[in-house]
């Protein structure tokens, strides 16, 4: 009788739990290249029909990226026609097959083992499959997450699809650590003009092997999550558009129980039928403050820290630098639940500002330290700054804020736009980190390094910035009183 009347609290849990799978393999897919990344370097420089060059390298980490912007762009269409879950089917079928691929491009078409410029295209196309279903998950996990849960705690439930992003990075932080076990990563010795050369000391093993077994582990919660995801639901939102309002009834019911499944179902089929509205009826601001937002949250540089963790503390002089990357993944994980428990006590703006600021110290701590053996402690505390700082701030407070700034007649349009060009300034700050980090102005300086981290932690200062004189605050807000702050604005 209890589960009639209040609904079952355990089948929510586990249906949240299978589709934040889908932001864990997020998290899984674009952080794996970090480990794997020298010892894929390593492999390709033995190419003998081409030069694998640093500017090769720098596309060839970030080409996942590619497909998550065509992956975010097709998921609306895909969602509306397939449905949410066969839609995150088809993202677990992404990432399975992408793992595998990558794992061994040589399979049916190349003797394996032997790199040439037509494996690296091969491994690309593998690698830009997988980045279709990064985008399928990061824009339909969250929504799923979002059609199911009670209104009462919809925000918070939301907030664990990022907790599960970042978890998923650490997780593979640690598989990667284990893979690679007493082995070390190749040592790349730069020659100039971005051609490189692998140390005669270096380990054949990750050089031949390693970097496979770090690409094709993601295949284990790959299959596990495209196996789930076909015994949850499909969401009462959907089902609805779809004319099937009693299977949507059926699981409001046993989500909320009898009475209250009702009353929602009225108000899903009200917010069906609601108006649409042109993209710029609430003027030109408010798009571009929800853009600016995802350009910040990228160009500040992050993604090139999470990438490339190990070759940074390996640059630093760390004798084991997989172990300070699984220290920065926990240190990441604390830092996330500080902000999921806090958005709503603090409010958006302050997290952000603070965590802009507490960035740019890190990252300038890093640009005046690096190349510094006595100062190493230094650098390594400030990237982990830098890192924990993004966390608490604009890792999830980005998301919580394109999910609310829109009014609700123009947020599937705009929200689209958004996470685009959240899409396409993460590929270009991955692929420009090496080449820009490598840069010299004399030959064995550290000009591009702290080039590099001097240029996020300014970007960082003008992020702090953007953030004060722009956005609003909308925590305790409703969507309605955001449409009548924009009209105001406009």
């Amino acid at each position: 009788m209890k589960n009639e009347l209040q609904g079952s609290k355990s089948y929510l849990f586990s249906i949240v739990l299978v589709a934040v799978l889908g932001g864990l393999l997020f998290g899984y897919d674009t952080a794996v290249i970090s480990g794997a990344e020298k010892g894929l370097q390593a492999f390709f420089m033995g190419a003998g029909d081409f030069t694998y060059t640093d500017t090769f390298h720098g596309f060839t980490c970030s080409s996942a990226l590619i497909g998550c912007i065509i992956g975010s762009a097709l998921s609306g269409f895909l969602a509306s026609n397939l449905g949410r879950k066969r839609a995150l089917i088809l993202a677990g079928l992404l990432f399975f097959i992408s793992a595998l691929g990558s794992m061994q491009p040589e399979f049916l078409f190349y003797e394996k083992g032997v790199p040439t410029f037509s494996l690296l295209i091969t491994f690309n196309i593998y690698r830009v499959i997988g980045g279709i279903g990064v985008g399928l998950a990061s824009a339909i996990c969250p929504m799923y997450i979002a059609e199911v849960a009670p209104s009462n705690i919809r925000g918070t439930l939301v907030s664990w699809n990022q907790f599960a992003i970042i978890f998923g990075q650490l997780v593979v932080y640690f598989v990667n650590f284990l893979i690679l076990g007493e082995h070390t990563n190749p040592v790349i010795e730069s020659i100039g003009k971005g051609v490189n050369q692998v140390a005669a000391s270096s380990d054949p093993w990750t050089i031949s092997t390693g970097w496979r077994y770090m690409f094709g582990s993601e295949a284990v919660p790959a299959g596990l999550f495209a196996l789930l995801i076909c015994f949850v639901p499909e969401t009462p939102r959907y089902l609805v558009m779809i004319g099937e309002d009693n299977k949507a009834l059926r699981i409001l019911s046993r989500i909320n129980g009898s009475a209250r499944g009702e009353s929602i179902l009225q108000e899903i089929k009200d917010t069906i039928t609601v108006k649409t509205e042109k993209l710029f009826t609430y003027g030109v601001l408010v798009i571009f403050v929800g853009i600016m937002l995802s350009v910040f949250q990228q160009i500040v540089g992050i993604n090139a820290v999470l990438y490339y963790a190990p070759r940074i503390f390996s640059d630093m002089g760390m004798d084991k630098p997989m172990v300070q990357t699984v220290i920065m993944g926990v240190v990441n994980i604390l830092f996330t639940l500080v902000a999921i428990f806090t958005v709503e006590k603090w409010g958006r703006k302050p997290l952000l500002i603070t965590g802009s600021i507490g960035m740019a110290i890190g990252a300038f701590g890093v640009a005046i330290t690096f190349g510094n053996e006595s100062l190493s402690i230094i650098t390594m505390l400030s990237i982990m700054v830098y890192s924990a700082s993004f966390m608490m701030s604009w890792g999830p407070i980005c998301w919580v804020l394109i999910s609310e700034i829109f009014p609700n007649t123009i947020r599937g349009a705009a929200v689209a736009i958004a996470v685009a060009f959240q899409w396409i300034f993460n590929w270009i700050v991955s692929s420009s980190f090496v080449p820009m980090f490598n840069m010299h102005l004399t030959p064995g300086d550290d000009f591009g390094h702290w080039f590099t981290y001097g240029l996020y932690g300014t970007l960082c200062i003008v992020a702090a910035l953007f953030v004060w004189r722009l956005v609003p605050e909308t925590k305790g807000k409703t969507l309605e009183d955001m449409s009548k702050l924009w009209k105001k604005e406009k």
